[in-house]
């Protein structure tokens, strides 16, 4: 199997280039890098979870496999008086996301090296945001969301942004055994948004 971006330290030589999104109404300037989730620019699936995503201005977000920073930091700009937690297992996607934090002025962020949760278990937040590592596979993608509830205050949400071909159905299934509610709040190009909330 080759490498992928789900790696600690990805070693495919460096290729940084710079791309503009439109997120939410406010234009981002990112540095991406080759080893890294999407590097040619923001992918349709966490465009369309961020432009869907519900968080109030005072929210505590975690980021789950942050890469170089797109949800994560629209979320931070939609939660100026909260505060989001990025992480991600891939080295390189966390440098480029601490400086693309500074690269945009987002100063409500911390940004962490973690596989999955595993820094963070034991804080709280109000809303966990991830586009899962499909390609880690299923056992991966399950233990965000096993994780992730024991993460969420009372109330909170999980939102994830998955492909029906890359096993949207079975990801409800396993949403249903955790959470009290689970909703598809949007689909669009084969792309479903859930929110499951604790």
């Amino acid at each position: 199997m080759s490498e992928h971006y789900y790696t600690k330290q990805p070693s495919v030589k460096s290729d940084v280039q710079t791309t503009q999104e439109i997120l939410r109404g406010k234009t981002f300037t990112f540095l991406t890098d080759a080893g890294v989730f999407s590097k040619k620019g923001v992918d349709y699936g966490s465009k369309h979870l961020i432009e869907t995503m519900e968080l109030s201005e005072t929210d505590q977000v975690l980021d789950v496999g942050c890469g170089y920073g797109p949800m994560g930091l629209s979320a931070a700009m939609m939660c100026p008086k909260g505060h989001v937690t990025m992480v991600d297992i891939n080295e390189r996607a966390v440098e480029l996301s601490v400086e693309n934090a500074r690269r945009n002025g987002i100063t409500n962020v911390t940004i962490l090296q973690s596989d999955l949760l595993e820094q963070v278990k034991d804080k709280q937040f109000d809303a966990v945001l991830t586009n899962p590592p499909i390609r880690a596979g299923k056992e991966t993608v399950h233990k965000i969301f096993d994780d992730a509830y024991d993460c969420l205050k009372d109330g909170g949400s999980l939102w994830v942004v998955i492909q029906k071909k890359q096993g949207a159905p079975s990801a409800v299934k396993k949403l249903e055994t955790l959470y009290s509610e689970v909703v598809e709040v949007s689909k669009d190009k084969g792309y479903r948004i859930l929110k499951a909330t604790k």
